[in-house]
């Protein structure tokens, strides 16, 4: 798998599809940090650490959902393995004019965009959320 980030977002997105609860995706530190964020920001219920049916570490995220519809309208990959999208603290975008974040990986973490501002720092923003 070329592009980790990737292949969980459009997990979560087809999840949403399908009207799913929990999708699984496989463990790592980096979505572990993602998914933080996108609970932070209120667009997941929850997420938590499992081992999927041959042992390996996964990940379950509870999906969240509004009178029926999923409270994720878009997810977007920005930074992609063949092309890495680097900002500043000040060229950082605003998603939906505030609306939805930005979630950016930066020398202190990962973190959203407002949290990123706010912290006087830029990085590679991987993901908008709306």
């Amino acid at each position: 798998m070329n592009d980790p980030i990737g292949d969980m977002l459009t997990r979560i997105r087809n999840g949403q599809m399908r009207g799913k609860s929990v999708v699984s995706t496989p463990a790592s530190k980096l979505r572990l940090r993602v998914l933080e964020v996108l609970e932070s920001e209120g667009y997941i219920r929850g997420f938590e650490e499992s081992k999927d049916s041959f042992g390996h570490p996964a990940i379950e995220i509870s999906l969240k959902y509004y009178e029926g519809q999923p409270v994720i309208r878009e997810l977007k990959r920005v930074s992609k393995p063949g092309r890495r999208v680097y900002l500043g603290r000040d060229d950082i975008p605003q998603v939906r004019q505030g609306v939805g974040v930005s979630i950016v990986t930066t020398s202190k973490g990962v973190m959203s965009d407002a949290n990123a501002r706010a912290n006087g720092v830029g990085g590679e923003v991987l993901c908008t959320v709306f």
